[in-house]
């Protein structure tokens, strides 16, 4: 009698399984749908923590920040050289070493303006041809009156 109730209950234990499985596989797809969604989700989220992490913020302005002209996430390399990365992404002019004009904005003949450039808020100290970025930092080139 042990051995007729352990195969019947055995039987109904694989009953309810296969039943148990047959009605979860449509939530189950939908729950790895939602799962896989969710992964993809983090990963682009990762990927762009990662992007920003390896890019800079590059804005061209005029009068003191008056006017943007442009804006633009940037990505660079280690060593990567400012004048490079502006001239890659931007169009500029240059005349010995010294930016005339960005996106086509340019000082006017006589006017006494020139394009200054800041790094994470500060004044730099040399040329964008000898500057070095580093990830995140937050550069502005502005047309401004010289003082």
């Amino acid at each position: 009698m042990n051995k007729w109730l352990l195969r019947f209950a055995s039987v109904l234990l694989i009953i309810g399984i296969m039943a148990g499985c047959s009605s979860d596989t449509g939530s189950d797809d939908n729950a790895s749908e939602g799962t896989s969604t969710q992964t993809e989700e983090q990963t682009e989220e990762q990927d762009n923590t990662e992007q920003n992490e390896d890019a800079v913020a590059i804005t061209i302005s005029k009068d003191d920040g008056e006017e943007v002209i442009d804006e633009k996430e940037v990505p660079i390399e280690a060593d990567a050289i400012l004048m490079d990365i502006l001239k890659e992404n931007f169009d500029v002019e240059e005349e010995k070493g010294f930016i005339t004009s960005i996106e086509g904005v340019a000082p006017e003949k006589d006017e006494e303006k020139a394009w200054m450039f800041f790094v994470n808020d500060e004044l730099a100290s040399v040329g964008a041809n000898e500057y070095e970025l580093a990830p995140g930092d937050e550069v502005t080139f502005d047309l401004q009156a010289w003082e």
